[in-house]
């Protein structure tokens, strides 16, 4: 049970048995207050020459003390007057202060308590494992327990207020409280059970949660974040598995989603060694080919996934046209990705440059990035010195057109958005898009309910700081590698259910049902295998590559049933 701070258990226990006693004595005060009282009625009655019974007495005394008072009865001298002013105030102490103050203390505070320590508890269920501790709650580890809600894996959010575990409570979360840099507060969430412990608090506080977590349990996957590039070894020190940077994480995102002007396949994810890219038709020779034609022009080991337009999947039909504003999600290896751009793309012709807007972590790890791969690039940022003397930038403001032509607006083939503010971001994007409507516009937001806004603002892609981080914390896990396509699309597998099994290739009743795609079949090892015409009919370690949303997740696996997720250690 939760208790009150500095109130321990012993004497929550002494005060109940002294409030017992006092409960007690109150009662029989009043009972004998009522007797006394009653008798000295029929006294004073008796002598202004009034003759009432014991019951009338009583019916007297009561009334008179619980401040009801009908009137029927009353006393016509002075003394006895006095007597009932008596018997009212001493009423009214007894039933208005002293015996409900008692009730609160004995039976509703008690009540109450129980009831907040099922809101906030200390301890989490000895039967729960498999889970995931987060410590803290953020706008990250927000979009990770829903992920991991929809995969049915559960989740506990360890916080050391006892308030704030109580509103997390109320809000639907799993919340325990409990002090984070002690090992018994991880021994009561039962990280002996636990898959991982995720943790996005300030370096400090992580490397105290990685090292007390390592402490309790050697074996349990720490994953943490850094905010500074300094810290990534201290935390590694301290016990952390995996140390997340998510700012340059989501800055590379961005980076990987720049189509170019030559065709040449940009990578996003992988699965195994099939590689996961994105690849823009404009100028390529598979514009105005259908997909079934550009399926049979490219390499058989190359595949097509789904197809984009503008931030949107389109359906996956051998009749699809694709046009110059299409993008490609292909699958293949690395070798075959290479062979893909030198024969469809348009080199040696150079890309043309990509604008920045905010150079924070995440415009310089984009930028960053950008050159790596060979894409010119400028930062435009209106805070002097803040980006560092070896990366291409333009100080000034990003809403005035002079600084944009300064920067290469006007040759520029995308500009990134990179900036923290959401709101300004959506500025932004309009700004662009009015200025050049051609322009391929990818937009960062903060939470990913500004995502849909800046779509309609008119960015073609938008990658949200939670989802990138939701991600990148859930591929830590190990059970079910993810790789976000768009904002809010990702590709994911699952086993095969026994209802699927013989089923055609590609699914269109899947897709009616649930809204779920079926792209490809996996191995054991999440490489793709080679172009089926149906499911495995007797499926074994093979898994399903699904691509959808949230919405279609859910109602996939509340249409195909999965077994409950295993505790993997």
């Amino acid at each position: 049970m939760v208790v009150r701070a500095g109130r321990s258990q012993d004497s929550k226990s002494s005060e109940l048995r002294q409030g017992s006693w006092l409960l007690l004595w109150i009662f029989l005060g009043g009972i004998a207050l009522v007797g006394v009282y009653s008798a000295l009625f029929l006294v004073l009655m008796a002598r202004e020459g009034q003759s009432h019974s014991w019951a009338s007495s009583l019916y007297w005394t009561i009334t008179t003390m619980s401040t009801v008072g009908y009137g029927d009865i009353t006393f016509t001298s002075d003394l006895g007057r006095l007597f009932s002013m008596l018997v009212l105030l001493s009423g009214i102490v007894l039933f208005v202060v002293l015996l409900p103050f008692t009730v609160i203390q004995l039976i509703v505070e008690p009540w109450m308590d129980r009831r907040e320590a099922v809101r906030a508890p200390r301890r989490v269920p000895a039967s729960l494992e498999g889970h995931i501790i987060l410590v803290g709650l953020d706008v990250v580890t927000q979009s990770l327990v829903r992920r991991a809600t929809r995969s049915q894996r559960p989740t506990v959010v360890l916080v050391d207020d006892v308030a704030r575990a109580r509103r997390l409570h109320d809000e639907g979360y799993r919340a325990m409280v409990g002090p984070l840099d002690s090992p018994d507060t991880y021994r009561r969430a039962g990280v002996d059970r636990a898959v991982m412990v995720a943790s996005p608090q300030a370096d400090t506080t992580n490397t105290n949660v990685a090292f007390t977590v390592r402490q309790v349990d050697k074996d349990v996957v720490i994953a943490v974040t850094a905010q500074q590039k300094a810290s990534v070894d201290v935390l590694e020190l301290a016990g952390a598995d995996h140390v997340l940077q998510l700012a340059p994480t989501l800055g590379r995102e961005l980076a990987d989603r720049v189509l170019g002007t030559t065709g040449r396949p940009h990578v996003i994810g992988s699965f195994g060694e099939t590689q996961i890219a994105e690849g823009a038709a404009r100028g390529t020779p598979v514009v105005g080919l259908t997909l079934a034609e550009a399926q049979r022009q490219m390499h058989p080991r190359v595949r097509i996934l789904a197809i984009m337009r503008l931030g949107s999947l389109r359906p996956l039909t051998d009749d699809e046209t694709i046009d110059e504003k299409t993008t490609l999600i292909l699958a293949a290896t690395m070798q075959d990705l290479d062979a893909y751009g030198a024969e469809f793309g348009k080199s040696p012709e150079a890309e043309r440059p990509v604008l920045i807007l905010g150079g924070g972590k995440v415009g310089q790890a984009a930028a960053q990035e950008l050159a790596r791969i060979e894409v010119p690039y400028t930062i435009v940022e209106s805070v002097p010195g803040k980006v560092p003397s070896h990366l291409n930038v333009v100080e000034g403001d990003a809403g005035d057109h002079e600084t944009l032509r300064s920067a290469g607006l006007d040759e520029a083939s995308a500009v990134l958005v990179a900036t923290p503010d959401d709101d300004l971001n959506v500025y932004l994007t309009l700004y662009c898009r009015r200025l050049r409507p051609e322009l391929q516009v990818i937009t960062r937001a903060t939470y990913e309910r500004n995502v849909a806004t800046q779509y309609r603002a008119g960015a073609d892609s938008v990658l949200s700081y939670a989802t990138i981080g939701a991600t990148a914390l859930w591929n830590q896990v190990g059970l079910d590698h993810r790789v976000v396509i768009a904002e809010g699309n990702e590709l994911f597998p699952v086993p095969i259910p026994r209802s699927l099994a013989g089923t055609a290739l590609p699914s269109r009743r899947v897709y009616d049902e649930t809204g779920c795609r079926i792209v490809a079949v996996t191995d054991s090892e999440r490489t793709l295998l080679p172009n089926l015409e149906q499911i495995p009919s007797r499926p074994g370690d093979e898994l399903l590559l699904l691509l959808g949303d949230r919405h279609s997740e859910r109602a996939f696996r509340r249409k195909y049933p999965q077994r409950k997720a295993p505790h993997p250690r």
